[in-house]
């Protein structure tokens, strides 16, 4: 028996988006969970279900993305709209009040969600800044988009692993199966395909679409919000000075530096559970 239930909310421009609801105390924020730019909610599903019951948790899909629908019109795959996607998340469900973690994209939502009023708890921003490294940046732009099938999940693991072996060079051959089967889907004629669509690549790719110039100013807004900013140290992503100042421009931020690892920590590494756990007990 899972651990949530699949509960879906409409967007603006009539798009029927999924998150998935792990329940908990009531009495607490919940928590919001946003994944990095090709992923989605399975990503999330060992945090989650070790908080849950504590802690209410959403994992959200993003439009485009696992169970969410795909957008008529691709180019509104960018930041913007998936901020206005959660606020209608948050107004529908009746949440003023949350504790954000996001990866990658996720924590550039985290921030812009910051700058657009929300009130956040607490944040944890995983492998992200204000400023994306330019080799992190040309790497996600070479595989983002691209299509290609799998006739088996060892496959799609093998698959998986040749791509991010510098990011996990720890991994056995189980772990790369279940990341597998978070970036994967199986479809109706039994292929394995990337469950995403492959039109987000088109707003990505569009020249200048890094990061927007504004997101120091939009960090800013989390200044006295506690925050754990985590960074892998391998990442390509999240330069380690950017990181330092993310850490010196907030007053209650803690900063983890994951050894061994690129871009990005899945967040169910050992090194993170106190902190991730020192995080939570400052919400009030």
């Amino acid at each position: 028996m899972n651990a949530y239930q699949n509960c879906y909310w409409m967007s603006a421009d009539g798009l029927k988006l999924h998150y998935r609801d792990y329940p908990g105390d009531a009495a607490k924020p919940p928590i919001l969970c946003f994944p990095g730019l090709t992923r989605n909610a399975r990503d999330y599903d060992a945090l989650a279900t070790r908080l849950a019951g504590a802690w209410r948790v959403l994992a959200v899909d993003f439009r485009g993305r696992g169970r969410s629908e795909y957008a008529k019109d691709p180019m509104s795959y960018v930041p913007q709209t998936y901020v206005a996607d959660v606020q209608a998340l948050l107004a529908e469900q009746g949440i003023d009040r949350f504790v954000a973690i996001g990866t990658s994209l996720g924590g550039i939502v985290t921030m812009l969600l910051a700058a657009a009023g929300a009130n956040i708890a607490a944040a944890l921003i995983n492998d992200v800044g204000p400023e994306i490294d330019p080799a992190g940046l040309a790497r996600i732009r070479g595989y983002v988009g691209k299509g290609g099938s799998c006739p088996t999940w060892m496959h799609a693991a093998r698959s998986v692993w040749d791509s991010n072996a510098d990011v996990y060079p720890d991994w056995q051959i189980e772990d790369w199966l279940a990341m597998a089967k978070r970036l994967y889907r199986l479809t109706s004629s039994g292929r394995i395909v990337p469950d995403y669509d492959l039109k987000i690549a088109e707003p990505f790719r569009a020249p200048g679409n890094e990061a927007p110039p504004d997101l120091w100013a939009a960090l800013a807004h989390l200044r006295d919000v506690p925050t754990l900013l985590v960074r892998g140290e391998r990442s390509d992503v999240l330069a380690a000075s950017v990181a330092e100042r993310m850490a010196a421009a907030l007053d209650r931020a803690e900063l983890v530096t994951l050894p061994g690892i690129g871009h990005a920590p899945t967040l169910g590494e050992e090194g993170l559970r106190q902190p991730i756990d020192r995080l939570l007990n400052q919400v009030a």
